[in-house]
């Protein structure tokens, strides 16, 4: 809700004079414009298109500024009050440019969709608020273009975004997707999944008892987890590789890897032996295949040539951990 939660440290909007409202609707339509720009300057050498309607959605909020200022001159002067949407409780606080620059296309294009309501719901409650006719009816208009934003944007790319370069942009965006989470993902499931067997079914066929062989496990996991984590993010910050933020990469990485190895060390939990023992390599079998599946479906990896070289890998590793327990 726009005007929820007041806290001391800010003005309640309903204790704003008709000029002060004014003023803040001239300092936000500033801030949007801004921050259309710097979205418009982030996307530009990747998405040069979508760049384009951002820099147009910023000329509409420096019209819709203008009227306001015109405005104001009319009825309070030149000198408009220094009062920012920071300084007004219920206002949904914005993002530093800084953290912009991590944003996705889709993310960015959410953002400004809910900047156009929350301006939407702060125009319509400024109009309720204003007594002079001619403000009011600026306000409430300014109101009908904010919720017509959708439609707005949707001409500004109907103007910019042709099916060519939505086509590019599209391939450009599933391929940043494919570099900061499936590819480090998938090396981390790799590593989880495969790693993992030696020592796993090494202590099982050793000791022969659930609850050591479950310990081992979750150690392995957790520690190859870690460690890959924290190499995938720290060996590429992303910025010559164009892999993206190196926190993703590696959260994704180390979630990944921590998961390909618990996916065979959970059935440890099962206190009988045997049905513990054959419900973990049915279960590595189904992680070997999944990665398959990923390959061929992200990577573009034949699925059969996927299926034989991690199926026979994981395998080798397999056979590997259980004669070396069994030994």
């Amino acid at each position: 809700m726009l005007f929820s939660f007041p806290t001391t440290s800010r003005r309640r909007f309903d204790t704003l004079s008709e000029q002060e409202i004014l003023a803040l609707a001239i300092s936000s339509e500033e801030d949007d414009a801004r921050i259309y720009l710097a979205y418009a300057d982030h996307l530009r050498a990747d998405y040069p298109a979508s760049a384009k309607v951002f820099e147009d959605m910023a000329e509409v909020e420096h019209s819709h500024r203008n009227m306001l200022i015109d405005m104001h001159r009319r009825r309070f002067g030149d000198r408009i009050p220094l009062i920012r949407r920071e300084h007004v409780s219920g206002f949904i606080s914005q993002r530093p440019d800084w953290l912009r620059q991590t944003l996705t296309l889709e993310q960015i294009r959410d953002e400004a969709e809910r900047m156009e309501e929350e301006a939407h719901s702060f125009y319509l409650e400024a109009a309720k608020r204003t007594t002079d006719a001619q403000t009011r009816q600026l306000l409430g208009d300014l109101a009908l273009a904010e919720e017509g934003h959708s439609d707005t944007a949707r001409m500004l790319e109907g103007r910019h975004m042709t099916e060519e370069a939505r086509g590019k942009e599209d391939e450009t965006a599933r391929r940043q997707f494919v570099l900061t989470y499936v590819q480090p993902g998938l090396a981390g499931l790799m590593d989880g999944s495969v790693s993992t067997l030696a020592p796993i079914f090494a202590a099982a066929f050793a000791t022969q008892d659930s609850w050591q062989t479950f310990l081992v496990g979750l150690s392995a996991s957790v520690g190859a987890g870690i460690s890959m984590g924290f190499t995938e993010a720290a060996h590429d910050d992303g910025k010559i590789s164009g892999r993206g933020s190196p926190i993703k990469r590696g959260l994704a990485c180390g979630i990944m890897t921590t998961l390909g190895g618990l996916g065979h060390a959970l059935p440890y939990l099962i206190p009988s032996f045997w049905t513990a023992t054959i419900l973990a390599i049915a279960i590595v079998f189904i992680e070997l295949w999944a990665i398959a599946f990923i390959q061929n479906r992200f990577m573009e990896t034949p699925f059969l040539r996927a299926a034989f070289q991690v199926v026979l890998g994981g395998g080798l590793v397999l056979a590997a951990g259980i004669l070396i327990g069994s030994a």
